[in-house]
């Protein structure tokens, strides 16, 4: 079944003037993949995939799985895109990698108290890995910010 814009677990493809968008809805838990470069195959696989195409070009305007951003500042284009599917409802939060776009797992701490700093692996006992990239992620105070962002953005969504 191909996905459309009111399907609760929509995925994107960012044109390469949304890279910034492309991360914050990986951080917000959306699938995401970013074009860096216009690529015809990229937006190909993507509606074979079924994933709505966020893009900035007003040639798209018409097109039924695309999303045609105006704004510029990324707090505008996310209270677009949550008054069009209501993203504030489906927020995965931290549940992607921001990097890579794969789905994080959980990893035991002592797995990688080695590959994180000293002062991490003794105050954080919950840690995801990434398993394309490898990266890992704990919760700290950028965490906390980024969802107090994120309420912001999506609590004021009135005059967007």
């Amino acid at each position: 079944m191909s996905k459309t814009h009111s399907d609760p677990q929509a995925s994107f493809l960012c044109d390469q003037n949304l890279g910034r968008l492309a991360r914050w809805l990986r951080i917000m838990g959306f699938d995401t993949e970013y074009m860096r470069t216009w690529d015809e195959n990229a937006l190909k696989r993507a509606r074979t995939d079924g994933r709505i195409l966020l893009t900035r070009r007003r040639e798209f305007a018409s097109d039924r799985q695309s999303i045609v951003l105006k704004h510029d500042f990324l707090k505008d284009q996310l209270r677009c895109l949550d008054k069009r599917l209501k993203l504030s409802e489906k927020l995965q939060p931290y549940s992607r990698c921001s990097i890579c776009n794969a789905s994080l797992k959980y990893v035991k701490a002592q797995d990688v108290k080695n590959l994180v700093p000293e002062y991490v692996s003794t105050t954080r006992e919950a840690f995801v890995r990434c398993p394309r990239c490898l990266r890992i992620y704990w919760k700290g105070t950028h965490t906390v910010k980024m969802v107090d962002a994120m309420h912001r953005i999506f609590s004021t969504r009135a005059g967007s």
